[in-house]
């Protein structure tokens, strides 16, 4: 399983096709956000499929920008994306994780399931510090996804 990563769970009373529709929509990762970080997607696609790239800006301090790759995509079940740095630079000390969820339909709602995967990260000790806040920015997650489903 993972290595020193994240992972929360909740219920959330929409079905697992409402919520995936909402994360497979790069558009609505703002709204989706619980960390505060993200500041909008950049060019890319209406609606995520496996394989496909997206990009983020975000501003945690100074502003940058991230490349996420869909890395796992089952419609109404998971979805995944791996992020990565634009700069350079920061590639080759940064990059890698993993956010996946996955969706179990539990009665007439749904169990989400969200997973920061640090597994693949370039230097998996460089943020092992951020787990802290990344559980608490998840757990806010969970709750928009529930409002906004």
């Amino acid at each position: 399983m993972l290595s020193n990563g994240v992972t929360v769970e909740g219920y959330v009373p929409a079905s697992p096709a409402a919520v995936f529709d909402l994360l497979a929509d790069p558009s609505r990762h703002l709204d989706l956000d619980g960390s505060g970080t993200l500041r909008g997607a950049m060019e890319g696609p209406a609606r995520l499929s496996l394989g496909v790239r997206f990009g983020m800006n975000m501003k945690a301090g100074a502003s940058y920008t991230m490349v996420n790759e869909v890395v796992e995509f089952e419609p109404d079940r998971r979805i995944a994306w791996q992020a990565r740095p634009t700069i350079s630079l920061a590639r080759k000390v940064i990059g890698g994780r993993i956010y996946r969820y996955e969706l179990e339909p539990q009665g007439d709602g749904t169990l989400v399931r969200g997973t920061w995967d640090i597994s693949q990260e370039r230097i998996p000790p460089l943020v092992w510090g951020l787990r802290g806040p990344v559980r608490r920015s998840m757990e806010r997650t969970l709750h928009r996804i529930e409002k906004l489903t």
